[in-house]
């Protein structure tokens, strides 16, 4: 049985863990705001700009840029997107547990995957089970700039052109609410396939000023920088809303432990004194 030092000191460790808890709470709320109002200004600019450029990719020839190209698919290249740190619950592990049944699907039908990672818990994820790494970068949680993602784009653009890979394959949190996010799974290139083209609707004729291939080659590129960077964004609002979460429950469980402890410490004080008490009582009756 722990003594009533014993309790105390645990008392006092549990206390101070949960006055870093709540602070880390506080921090993650304030980080949120700001993470979540550029990912709502970013939302429906990356979305319209998605749609419009989908609707003119099906109205194209596939060899009017390399980025329009389709081709067998014979090499998939996954992008995972997570944190470099933990503290914020299920966040990282509902990415990996999703990119590795994504994986395990492709590679039933013969596809060769490799992984491009973005957070050091993927490549860390990866680099313990030896998964196939073309490309890392870390360091991006809570400073995701635009100049991030177009080093992520111009790496996946080159590569895809070069016919390194055949597809690209998007892997995020996509923030729903501060108690809710969502894995998200997206196919970033090629924009549009046959098996799409015959989902969607008709292709329309548009008239292309200066020149389609103008067109294309601005905003092609630009497309896969905007996406890559609003799922950054995403990810970051819905870290720092997980960690968050992940602090609140931890802070209000530190609460609880140390309400337990406390009446564990009180209940010990209290015998301990009784026994006092009895021990007093005994000596006074063997004196008379």
């Amino acid at each position: 049985m722990p003594t009533l030092r014993d309790i105390k000191r645990r008392i006092r460790a549990v206390n101070n863990t949960r006055q870093i808890t709540k602070a880390m709470k506080m921090v993650a709320a304030a980080k949120l705001r700001k993470s979540q109002t550029r990912m709502l200004e970013m939302r429906p600019y990356a979305d319209k700009m998605n749609a419009v450029l989908r609707s003119l990719a099906r109205g194209a020839e596939s060899a009017a840029h390399p980025l329009l190209a389709f081709r067998p698919r014979k090499t998939i290249e996954v992008l995972v997107i997570t944190s470099d740190r933990g503290l914020c619950g299920a966040f990282n592990s509902n990415i990996l547990k999703t990119a590795q049944k994504v994986v395990a699907e492709m590679r039933k039908d013969n596809f060769e995957v490799v992984f491009s990672v973005i957070g050091k818990k993927a490549a860390d994820f990866c680099k313990r089970r030896n998964m196939p790494v073309r490309g890392s970068w870390t360091g991006l949680s809570g400073r995701v700039t635009y100049t991030h993602a177009q080093e992520v784009a111009n790496d996946i653009i080159e590569n895809y052109i070069g016919e390194t890979v055949d597809e690209v394959v998007l892997i995020y949190n996509e923030f729903k609410s501060v108690i809710s996010q969502q894995v998200s799974v997206k196919r970033l290139l090629p924009l549009v396939s046959p098996e799409t083209e015959e989902e969607s609707e008709p292709a329309m004729d548009f008239l292309y000023e200066p020149s389609q291939e103008e067109i294309f080659n601005v905003l092609l590129p630009k497309n896969v920088e905007i996406q890559i960077f609003r799922a950054l964004l995403e990810s970051q609002a819905s870290e720092e809303a997980a960690r968050m979460t992940a602090m609140g429950n931890a802070t209000k469980n530190a609460d609880d432990m140390v309400g337990n402890l406390t009446l564990q410490y009180n209940k010990a004080r209290q015998a301990s004194i009784t026994k006092e008490l009895m021990d007093i009582v005994g000596g006074v009756e063997a004196l008379k």
